[in-house]
């Protein structure tokens, strides 16, 4: 349980890192004089490095083991959360949003470690429950950010010296649990890799094989609609709640902040019910579940989009994330059955398919004729197809039945 609250809360400050940006980009626009396209390339980079990285992250979860590989991530991701003060034009600032990209392969370590150390019955829980705290940070980063960044100007500071301190308290963040993550987890229930000879053994052990498998794909694609539209929302949400509703950059912040804050249960949820309905029904409930909890938050996304005063897009916003976190939780509910022995491996390329969707949605958000109500309304209309997909996909196989029916009887014993 130390380990399962030290990631969670690991991954928590990795969102003020990854996202801590987002609510003070109406500042940050006009400082740098930003046009919608070049906002839009910024937010698909803070989401588009994250691919590559989950991808890699996910290998070395197998072999290097979570402990080790937290660690080295948090330090390097500190590096660019602290620097991003140094930009002073659109160039720079790109890039260092591409760096701080990585920190989301966080997410894929979180996920790989509670799997871990959780029996089969309840990794669907422990999964949601890890993300969907660690992703409440999302919602408390574009609540306190603003706050930090009002304080600063009120010492004294330029609006255009402020945006840049407030961002070295997230890389020291970061530095401090890239300590606590490294002294006090363990890699297994049995303790470390190096410690219980896993590493050697795991070396060779990754079966790349299983990219034939289309469960695999399909799980890529719900994330990619799920979380993929929960990282876009946390980095427009700010900008559209300015630019619709003409709210202050505080208020705006606010009110994306609590479709974050709704990670603190909606997550959980969808994982507590997958494996209820797992331990009724099996694999075929659990995706029975997802099919249905992705129809409803597409759903309640065109709702939203069609919102014509803010008391709708409020109520709207909170019944989309409600089921988008639902189906995060719901996919990592499933994800660690697809394959057992390479549990880090399909975690890595089903989170990277979270930010394929992120980064494609992103290409939306920047275009110069397409509105941001239009791109809602569009997404909508994604997910809903990817529901159907998700409906008809078949995530049950015998073998996997056997492996986990076997799993069960050892963790019992």
């Amino acid at each position: 349980m130390r380990t399962f609250h030290i990631t969670w809360l690991t991954f928590f400050v990795c969102f003020f890192g990854w996202f801590g940006i987002a609510p003070l980009m109406p500042t940050i626009r006009a400082d740098l004089n930003l046009t919608k396209a070049e906002v839009g390339n910024t937010i698909i980079a803070a989401v588009s490095a994250t691919i590559i990285a989950r991808l890699l992250i996910g290998k070395l979860c197998d072999t290097w083991g979570p402990r080790k590989t937290y660690t080295a991530l948090l330090l390097i991701g500190a590096i660019p959360v602290m620097g991003v003060g140094l930009a002073h034009d659109y160039t720079t600032f790109l890039l260092f949003r591409l760096a701080i990209g990585i920190i989301g392969a966080s997410f894929v370590i979180t996920q790989f470690h509670t799997s871990m150390m959780f029996a089969p019955t309840i990794k669907g829980t422990a999964n949601a429950v890890a993300g969907g705290w660690g992703n409440l940070g999302g919602g408390i980063t574009n609540m306190l950010m603003p706050l930090i960044f009002a304080a600063i100007v009120g010492a004294g500071y330029t609006k255009s010296e402020a945006w840049r301190y407030a961002m070295i308290l997230p890389g020291v963040l970061l530095l401090v649990m890239a300590f606590v993550y490294y002294k006090f987890t363990k890699d297994t229930p049995a303790g470390n890799y190096d410690e219980i000879g896993r590493t050697k053994a795991t070396k060779t052990k990754t079966d790349y094989t299983i990219l034939k498998d289309w469960r695999i794909w399909s799980l890529a694609l719900a994330y990619a609609v799920c979380f993929g539209m929960e990282i876009t929302f946390d980095n427009v949400a700010a900008l559209h709640f300015v630019d619709t509703f003409k709210l202050s950059q505080s208020s705006a912040g606010l009110w994306a902040g609590v479709f974050g804050f709704m990670n603190i249960f909606a997550r959980a949820l969808g994982g507590i019910f997958a494996d209820k309905v797992g331990n009724k029904y099996g694999m075929k409930g659990k995706g029975l579940l997802l099919a249905c909890v992705l129809l409803l938050e597409g759903i309640c996304l065109l709702l939203f989009a069609q919102s014509g005063n803010l008391a709708m897009a409020i109520v709207t916003m909170l019944s989309f994330a409600l089921f988008l976190k639902m189906a995060n939780g719901t996919t990592y509910a499933i994800v660690p059955f697809v394959n057992e022995k390479n549990v880090g491996l399909v975690a890595g390329i089903v989170g990277a398919g979270g930010n394929v969707g992120g980064m494609l949605f992103g290409f939306l958000f920047k275009s110069e004729t397409i509105t941001y109500v239009q791109a809602f309304t569009y997404i909508g209309f994604v997910v809903m197809t990817v529901s159907g997909i998700v409906f008809v996909t078949r995530y049950q196989k015998a073998k996997v039945i056997e492996a986990v029916e076997a799993e069960t009887e050892f963790a019992a014993a």
